[in-house]
Parts: C-alpha cells; structure tokens; sequence
C-alpha cells in the first residue's frame, strides 16, 4: 500500500496528513508531535524518503539493523511494531517493515513514535532545545549530526505544533 503525499511536505502538511492519522489511537502528546516534526526536518526535511547517501528509509530515516529492528524488538515498541505493519499490510518483519517506509508515510510515523517510546527517560519540555537534542542523539544516533541547523528546525516544529 502507498500511504505517501507528494514531496517536500509543509510542517502543517506533516501535521494533517502524517501525524494526525498516524497517531490516532496511538501514544500522542504535544511533547512527541514537536520531537517527531524536529527529527523528520533534520533527517530528511520531509523531502527525502530515502537517503540520499546511503541505506536509511521514510522521513524520519531508519536502517534496517537500526531503527527497523530496535522498535521490532524493543518490549516497549515490540507489539505496536506488529501492529503498525499489519495496518500496513505487510508481513511484520525487518525486511518487509524497512522495504515499505519508503513508500508508507503513516508507517514511517509510527515507526519514528514507537523508537521515542524505547527510551525510559520522558520527552523533553517544549522549548528545551538542548534536552530535545540530546533525546534525538540518544535514539537516532545519527552518523554525522549536524548541531548548527537543529535549533532553526527544533523552533519550527514547536511553532507550528503550538
């Protein structure tokens, strides 16, 4: 199934059209759309569903023995991670789950919420910026993060969630 808009996608686009139906019914706080909006803009600015350099799938830009496997695995994503592929229509393994972010947008969504929910330490205050930084190293260990533009973006996602 192809879940996907046209790209680049807007923040309010993101918001309507990505996080609104992915989360229905889902973990969902005001705390987790700005992290999810602040991560999608540094990953992929909702413009790239596959990495343009290398292996990473969907907005929020998971690799197969990364993300993929971490929320597969993980006992506080484990069954919402079977969930989200069966919505999806997919086998929920690692293979099909990685195969289909590029193409499902609401899966890539779930995905990006449930990796937020393996980490035992609560979502940052709206407004920390450093803390919401340090969440986002935490569990997207990204390979070459790039400090100097997470503070324009962080503020973007904040604006348009509040």
């Amino acid at each position: 199934m192809n879940r996907q808009l046209p790209t680049p996608l807007t923040l309010p686009q993101v918001q309507a059209h990505v996080l609104a139906p992915a989360l229905k019914g889902w973990p969902d706080s005001i705390e987790a759309r700005v992290m999810l909006l602040a991560i999608g803009l540094q990953e992929s600015r909702f413009a790239h569903r596959r990495q343009v350099r290398g292996p990473a799938r969907g907005f929020w830009q998971f690799e197969k023995g990364g993300g993929v496997r971490g929320v597969m695995t993980h006992p506080a994503s484990r069954a919402r991670a079977v969930q989200a592929c069966q919505a999806a229509g997919i086998a929920a393994t690692y293979d099909a789950a990685y195969a289909q972010l590029e193409h499902d947008d609401l899966l890539a969504a779930r995905f990006a919420r449930l990796l937020l929910l393996t980490d035992p330490q609560p979502l940052p205050k709206l407004g920390d910026e450093q803390g919401a930084w340090d969440y986002y190293i935490r569990n997207w260990r990204p390979g070459k993060p790039h400090r100097h533009t997470w503070g324009r973006l962080y503020a973007q996602a904040l604006e348009v969630v509040k």
